[in-house]
């Protein structure tokens, strides 16, 4: 943070400046000058803004300047498994704020803890919410590493694919219970994902005990037998340029309401695979596409985790 000081020289020994002069403005100038006063007064009046009030997640591009900048506290945490093994390295953000807060579960892209991923946590942060986002590829890579211990995002991929279902869920389930119990939290618990992350937010809305909520982005919906055991509201956002995911909404749809259960989705047309991260791509469909799915994600979470 920077320090500014203010030197003002003493004025006291300083003669007094004349009295102005009434033809000083000629008259055909006055209104030009006036006008001009009116605009500079304007903007000195208007704050400059503060990274603070950025409202959306940094892009892939701006996310490591997002992160060295941000004036919240983040850390590092392993969390062992109960089968025992690698822990689960995980970022935890915390937020500014007086009281406890709720905690949303971030679940990566197939390309694992990325500085993307970590700068998502950063602006819920930002929006008053602890994000906790693991490493679920901890202990896979070489050296027991995870996603920075292999040298491409091809081999974070490859690594991603090699979970099983129920590996993910062991996972998932040791990082829930350490986020459940934070002191700085209220005990509630939401999940957050994003492509292959999205797939897993959706199927962990089956988990038990429940979750206050759930939130899809651009990942496929589970089969007719999991969907039908979710009891949490969800949440999903899709591009409209993204046919593989999108073709499993109808039936994810037609499913979920046909016990009851929430479900609200949207489609942005025009939009791709993974908008949130790639904002500068599609001729602005993407960014778009953000400005729309982020802020009905921040609402939805506030109500859940209260």
């Amino acid at each position: 943070m920077s320090l500014w000081n203010e030197f003002h020289p003493s004025t006291s020994n300083l003669p007094s400046p004349p009295a102005p002069s009434r033809r000083l403005v000629p008259r055909a100038f006055a209104p030009l000058a006036i006008a001009l006063v009116a605009l500079c007064c304007a903007c000195a009046s208007t704050p400059a803004p503060s990274a603070g009030s950025r409202r959306l997640p940094a892009s892939e591009v701006t996310a490591k300047d997002a992160l060295d900048h941000s004036p919240r506290h983040g850390e590092y945490v392993d969390i062992p498994l109960a089968s025992g093994g690698t822990p689960i390295r995980t970022w935890v953000m915390y937020p500014e704020r007086p009281g406890k807060a709720g905690v949303v579960l971030v679940i990566h892209e197939v390309y694992g803890l990325s500085d993307w991923v970590r700068g998502v946590a950063d602006q819920l942060a930002a929006e008053g919410m602890i994000a906790v986002v693991p490493n679920l590829i901890s202990g896979l890579g070489p050296n027991g590493g995870g996603t920075e211990s292999v040298p491409g995002r091809d081999d974070v991929v490859a690594l991603v694919r090699k979970l099983t279902p129920d590996e993910a869920r062991a996972r998932l389930d040791a990082v829930r219970d350490f986020a459940a119990r934070l002191p700085a939290t209220n005990g509630r618990v939401a999940t957050l994902g994003f492509c292959w992350g999205g797939g897993q937010s959706f199927s962990y809305a089956t988990s038990a005990p429940p979750l206050a909520a759930a939130v899809v982005y651009y990942g496929v919906a589970p089969d007719s037998a999991t969907l039908a055991e979710i009891r949490v509201p969800v949440l999903a956002f899709y591009g409209g340029d993204d046919a593989r995911v999108t073709s499993t909404l109808e039936p994810a749809r037609a499913a979920l309401s046909g016990h009851g259960q929430s479900f609200e989705s949207h489609v942005f047309a025009g939009a791709g695979h993974g908008f949130l991260r790639a904002q500068d791509d599609r001729n602005g469909a993407n960014l778009t596409a953000t400005r729309q799915a982020w802020p009905r994600t921040v609402v939805f979470l506030h109500r859940a985790l209260r």
